[in-house]
């Protein structure tokens, strides 16, 4: 049976690029599947075919058991959405704000107050709540667009980006409110920049590039994929890394060869992938210490979704284009207007 947010054979095109490419997805009730991949990649496209603010060239999907095809009115009954970039209305209130909205999801008045209320609470924003928007930071704006996603709280949640511009405790406290939606039985897809984010909040994930599924699973299933662990050396002078990169491919493992050694010049920090844990360590670095190499730090670590990044698809992650990562403000507008129609 198709879980609360199913895909098969997704596909979409902007001319002669091929923004989806056969995209399966299938997130069981009450999950987080995270939704990963490089600029580009298609993340934004398959949320905003999802949500129906594009329709596929090919392919089905179904949102709550809901053809979004078919039946789009329906699907935006059932959904919550909140984008990249804030969707709100800057000459109200961020009561007023909320309070549209929950009209807009036909609550009445009395209930649309206590819900804008409990939100602004929520999101620390009661301080601000007679406030237009237009006088609000960047960050304020973020989470008033989240509140406003989570006024009628949804079965199924879209989130695209939902932190970026948040500080670290605002994101913490984001976190938590995903968290509990889950935990009440809502179903989440979220898009993210943040590695750590996935890491900490999904029960499954997607890596796309190129319009396609090229990973899937847990993240541990996929930092397996990657290999085991990593020794990580931090030299003391530039002039030293081409020793320890001599040093650290002799230790490395690969299963094309000599290990390839990553080295970020800037922080003069090497990372190798290899096999034999602290025994292991204890020889780099007496070799390390032979070759008249002085180090700053040394560690073994466990690869992180970063390396799952570079190991699929070259490069690590990064912020992704306002085009291909942003649902965009007007697209916004629209879903929440047309829940009602």
């Amino acid at each position: 049976m198709p879980g609360a947010i199913y895909a098969e054979g997704l596909v979409r095109t902007f001319g002669d690029v091929r923004a989806l490419d056969g995209v399966d997805l299938d997130v069981p009730e009450g999950t987080v599947l995270g939704l990963l991949g490089p600029n580009g990649a298609g993340k934004t496209t398959a949320v905003r075919v999802l949500t129906t603010l594009l329709k596929p060239d090919s392919g089905r999907a179904l949102v709550a058991g809901i053809d979004v095809v078919e039946h789009p009115d329906r699907v935006r009954r059932a959904i919550g959405l909140s984008g990249q970039f804030a969707a709100v209305d800057e000459y109200l209130t961020g009561r007023e704000n909320l309070q549209m909205v929950g009209r807009l999801y036909q609550m009445d008045g009395k209930r649309a107050k206590a819900r804008a209320d409990e939100l602004l609470e929520r999101f620390h924003l009661a301080d601000a709540a007679d406030r237009t928007a237009k006088t609000y930071s960047g960050g304020m704006r973020r989470r008033l667009d989240l509140a406003a996603a989570l006024v009628v709280s949804p079965p199924v949640m879209f989130m695209d980006e939902p932190t970026t511009g948040l500080d670290p405790r605002n994101r913490q406290s984001l976190w938590e409110v995903i968290q509990e939606l889950v935990a009440g039985g809502t179903t989440l897809l979220l898009t993210t920049q943040y590695l750590e984010e996935a890491d900490h909040l999904a029960h499954d994930i997607c890596v796309v590039d190129h319009g396609k599924v090229i990973a899937r699973g847990t993240s541990d299933q996929l930092k397996a994929q990657t290999g085991g662990e990593r020794v990580e050396v931090v030299v003391h002078e530039p002039e030293m890394i081409p020793d320890a990169r001599e040093v650290l491919a002799h230790y490395g493992v690969s299963g094309r060869g000599q290990a390839e050694v990553s080295v970020e010049h800037h922080i003069r920090r090497l990372t190798v992938p290899v096999s034999g844990g602290a025994k292991l360590l204890a020889e780099v670095i007496r070799e390390l210490d032979t070759r008249g190499v002085e180090i700053d730090d040394i560690g073994l670590r466990r690869p992180t979704l970063d390396d799952v990044f570079i190991s699929l698809t070259g490069h690590a992650a990064e912020l992704a284009e306002e085009e291909e990562n942003g649902v965009a403000a007007e697209g916004r507008k629209q879903h929440r207007k047309e829940t009602v129609r």
